[in-house]
């Protein structure tokens, strides 16, 4: 049976045409959004450096600070989970690839709730 199709018709859904370009674009600005948050991360952990369990727990209860955990730890595994699905598309095949790929958004899902869940925890004082 000969294929009647275009080259173009063959061609869709073979690969990415505009799938790419959103994952480069949403890599680059995580990781250009996480610059500051893990620099303000870096200072804050110094400057609490020898603190008691009472300054750091008042200093995470700040909304501010809340918000910032929250934001550098989305961020951060949002942009790890970026870069991972990268290698498994291309250094994997098959089913393997797509288990991969879905076990490492699940697991970055699951520390990203648990993180804000303690985050939370910790700030309201439960």
């Amino acid at each position: 049976m000969t294929d009647r199709r275009t080259p173009l018709a063959r061609a869709r859904g073979l690969g990415s045409a505009k799938e790419g370009v959103h994952h480069w674009w949403a890599q680059r600005l995580t990781a250009i959004a996480l610059i500051p948050l893990v620099v303000w991360f870096a200072i804050s952990l110094v400057m609490l450096s020898g603190a008691d369990y009472q300054v750091v727990r008042a200093w995470i209860a700040s909304p501010l600070v809340m918000v910032m955990l929250i934001l550098t730890i989305g961020i951060g595994l949002h942009h790890g989970q970026l870069g991972l699905q990268v290698v498994w598309e291309d250094y994997t095949e098959g089913a393997f690839r797509v288990v991969m790929i879905v076990l490492t958004k699940f697991l970055a899902v699951l520390f990203g709730l648990g993180a804000i869940i303690a985050i939370l925890r910790i700030g309201f004082g439960g």
